[in-house]
């Protein structure tokens, strides 16, 4: 979809131990790979391949330039803030990005689903209905691909 290639910069947001990371760098030999997690655990247990890869780091403050980062990808990890603070992450995460982003939230389409993501759900802050992330998304500016994670 990004048409990814070696040289290119990616980045994930809440990389935990770098398993994603890790499958990028090996389909894409050459492409640089970086992940930042807010879990000091999560880093200092990261696969001996990531280790020199990944690093501690808030998401609403991305210590990346401008335009850095050819892709960046988010697997439920923005919806982990309360509202102002996801808008703060987007807003990041569409500054770092010169050719593409992808986030994926905690949503629900119905009542129904939202019964299941309240009784599942373990960290989210944030949880709303598709069309309110959307709005999210737009007062964000952000422009990315985004996709829902519903239990």
């Amino acid at each position: 979809h990004f048409s990814l290639k070696p040289e290119d910069l990616i980045l994930a947001v809440g990389c935990a131990t770098g398993f994603m990371l890790h499958d990028f760098h090996e389909l894409i030999p050459g492409l640089e790979v970086k992940g930042i997690d807010v879990s000091g655990y999560a880093i200092e247990n990261a696969l001996d391949s990531m280790t020199p890869h990944v690093s501690v780091g808030d998401a609403r403050a991305l210590p990346f330039p401008d335009d850095s980062v050819d892709v960046t990808i988010s697997i439920t990890t923005i919806h982990n803030f309360n509202r102002e603070d996801c808008i703060i992450a987007l807003k990041e995460i569409e500054r770092v990005s010169r050719r593409g982003a992808f986030v994926t939230v905690d949503a629900y389409r119905t009542e129904e689903e939202r019964t299941a993501m309240d009784a599942w759900n373990l960290t989210a802050l944030t949880v709303l209905h598709v069309d309110e992330w959307k709005e999210l998304f737009s007062e964000a500016g952000y422009s990315g691909d985004y996709y829902w994670f519903m239990p």
